[in-house]
């Protein structure tokens, strides 16, 4: 009922090609790298023959991986929050590179197992277990939407493969005495809007984007509010604001730029400001150590991941 043949590559390395045929359908066939993963899989195609499960639609046949992930990117990843999207188009952008001239009936979870491995050993930057889990998430929901809203595959072969194990994080709290030594050190800075979103972060909690993207209609001085429409989950949140974090932002708003409704904007007035540097330096200033910067601790969500300031001497 299987045949596997094998074919010499251009680089001296043999890949083996699985045909699986059934009376009255049309023949069912995929490549592997290895003569072990094209044996495992034709065992299991024809297990499917015997219990009369049907083979994979004629669409999977015919589109191909880079179908796939050009579709999703085209349909799919507007309608996501802007990070999201941005972050997951890079990585299906590399998950097109190797495996976008597979069919779609190709792609099975030893292949996929291969291209995660080969993610994990990158000898430049070696990712953590979380970084290729999102990246496995990512490629994972491309079939979801194949399999429920286009029909493309009868089924997601991401789900089969074991995701890499995620490190519990470190959770770093600042003392009294820390939190009072970087606020003088971020007032003293150059940066003219470090110290106050390092005062609205202590008092709401929020995130760096989400205070970066702040626009002043989300500002409501007389009931003393903050409303968050970027936030992780996507639901819009509102947050008081007292003490003197109110009254810091309500002089700031005395002095607005009339250019631009952010409340942080940069030079243009087009994007919010980055702080990246700044706080960077005001942490140094300050003395703090242990404290992981690229992972914001529970009282410094709005730590910065992309934007920097434009000189050193914003510090």
């Amino acid at each position: 009922m299987a045949t596997i043949v094998r074919r010499p590559g251009k680089n001296g390395q043999a890949s083996y090609r699985v045909q699986v045929r059934r009376k009255g359908s049309s023949p069912q066939s995929a490549s592997f790298p290895t003569l072990a993963q094209a044996q495992k899989w034709a065992k299991i195609r024809e297990g499917t023959v015997l219990e009369g499960r049907h083979f994979p639609s004629t669409a999977a046949q015919r589109h191909t991986v880079s179908d796939l992930i050009d579709r999703y990117i085209s349909d799919v990843l507007p309608g996501k929050r802007a990070s999201t999207a941005y972050n997951q188009r890079y990585q299906l952008r590399w998950w097109k590179q190797q495996l976008g001239h597979y069919r779609l009936t190709d792609v099975t979870p030893a292949l996929l197992i291969d291209y995660r491995d080969k993610r994990m050993r990158n000898t430049v930057k070696r990712p953590s277990g979380v970084t290729v889990k999102r990246w496995l998430a990512a490629l994972s929901h491309c079939f979801a939407v194949a399999v429920q809203e286009w029909q493309l595959c009868d089924e997601n072969p991401v789900l089969k493969i074991t995701k890499p194990r995620e490190r519990r994080g470190r959770i770093r709290y600042l003392s009294d005495e820390e939190r009072h030594q970087l606020l003088e050190a971020c007032q003293a800075s150059r940066h003219p809007y470090l110290y106050l979103v390092v005062m609205l972060a202590l008092a709401t909690g929020a995130r760096r984007g989400e205070l970066l993207a702040l626009r002043w209609p989300d500002v409501d001085l007389k009931r003393g509010t903050l409303t968050f429409h970027e936030t992780k989950n996507g639901e819009r949140r509102a947050v008081p604001l007292i003490g003197q974090a109110l009254a810091l932002i309500s002089q700031h708003a005395k002095v607005r730029r009339l250019d631009t409704a952010l409340v942080f904007p940069n030079a243009t007035g087009k994007r919010p400001v980055g702080i990246r540097e700044a706080f960077e330096g005001a942490v140094e200033r300050a003395d703090i150590t242990g404290l992981q910067i690229p992972r914001p601790a529970p009282h410094l969500c709005f730590l910065p991941r992309h934007e920097r300031c434009k000189s050193p001497g914003d510090r």
